[in-house]
């Protein structure tokens, strides 16, 4: 699975920073997660990003048929 934290939060019209200052995380792991860098962050993490966002960190995730579906267009 894949984190698709930028999708969710450019469908918000939030930034980088907004994001970081309302989840109380740094903005560099903010920045990481949403360019891909982490690939796997933790579960207290995405907690508090899904949090900021509005969302279930369930929304957050896609699943494989998705990324199978993208890298082949």
């Amino acid at each position: 699975m894949a984190v698709k934290v930028k999708e969710v939060r450019q469908k918000q019209g939030m930034t980088l920073y907004e994001l970081a200052k309302r989840s109380g995380l740094a903005q560099s792991v903010v920045w990481k997660i949403d360019r891909g860098m982490i690939k796997r962050p933790s579960i207290q993490t995405l907690s508090k990003i899904a949090k900021a966002l509005g969302c279930e960190v369930t929304d957050l995730y896609e699943d494989d048929e998705e990324v199978n579906r993208r890298e082949r267009a």
